[in-house]
């Protein structure tokens, strides 16, 4: 795996919103960033174009990541920026993509009427399939949405950063999303807020006699286990500031909450190689679609 921030750009507001984040997180991570295009389809909107003919189409296409590589070099003189446009299928090309680079970035359409994440089915297929961490990133985003507000209380990419916040299964952590967290809010020097849900005790459908007391020790037990897992990774960032966050109920309802004022959202994908084909999980499946941050989705075994 290369040290390569790769971003997938297409010409729509979307991939341009993560081109311009893929940039500033090549930065942070002191690595260069490469820009791929798939030559496949037309975009929408120069294929509804009638007066623009196919010189002028294949000129546009030749442009496009050229223009973008231009216009990050000009925001960002020290980053390398390289372009590539490659070829074939959109999704095998872009799972290639991430599956050899230190991150892959595309972009995510916003918010749709029903309150959430538009996830293209590319953008989907892609988080699905990779075999290395993938970030998803809406439409509209700016470096000031990262950041904490100033002293006139204005969003401002001069202000600290906004927390990160991690999704943690305690019966199952993974060491691969630990180390991406820990490492982003490094990187960030934000806080990293670590959310562990965990469901209710088959007694909170009845009513016992020492119910409070049976749960209020799950509480303790499910609290304990957290910082468990994370005190060796505590040790290992002793300058990132960890806030743990147990919470009963559903994980991925926990986790939206959790995310509503993140900088990074971070989650893990445990990677499938049995009949039932590409799953991202219900708690990654809500942040894609429910949390307004970016949001990092990290393959594990």
């Amino acid at each position: 795996m290369s040290r390569t921030v790769t971003v997938g750009l297409d010409g729509s507001p979307e991939s341009r919103a993560a081109a311009e984040w893929a940039a500033r997180e090549a930065v942070l991570r002191g690595a260069p960033l490469k820009i791929v295009h798939v030559r496949a389809h037309k975009p929408a909107h120069v294929a509804r174009a009638p007066l623009l003919g196919p010189e002028t189409d294949q000129h546009w296409i030749e442009r496009m990541p050229r223009d973008a590589a231009e216009g990050i070099r000009l925001v960002h003189p020290g980053l390398e920026v390289n372009s590539e446009q490659p070829a074939g299928n959109v999704v095998d090309i872009l799972c290639e993509a991430a599956g050899s680079a230190e991150l892959l970035v595309l972009g995510s359409r916003g918010f749709g009427a029903i309150g959430g994440f538009v996830v293209g089915s590319v953008s989907l297929s892609v988080v699905a399939r990779a075999e290395g961490p993938v970030a998803l990133v809406r439409a509209g985003e700016q470096a000031a949405d990262e950041h904490r507000t100033d002293l006139a209380d204005v969003p401002s990419a001069a202000a600290p950063f906004r927390p990160v916040v991690l999704a943690l299964d305690t019966d199952d952590p993974d060491d691969t999303v630990l180390e991406f967290a820990f490492d982003a809010a490094a990187r960030r020097e934000a806080p990293l807020r670590v959310v562990h849900g965990w469901p209710e005790p088959p007694t909170a459908f009845y009513r016992f006699p020492g119910d409070a007391e049976l749960y209020d020790s799950l509480e303790r037990r499910q609290a304990a286990a957290l910082t468990e897992v994370l005190r060796p990774w505590r040790q290992k960032f002793p300058d990132v500031e960890v806030v743990e966050v147990s919470r009963c109920g559903s994980a991925a309802q926990i986790l939206v909450n959790a995310a509503r004022d993140a900088s990074l959202a971070v989650v893990g994908r445990r990677i499938r190689t049995n009949r039932l084909g590409a799953h991202i999980g219900h708690v990654t499946h809500a942040a894609l679609h429910h949390i307004n941050a970016p949001v990092a989705v990290v393959a594990h075994g």
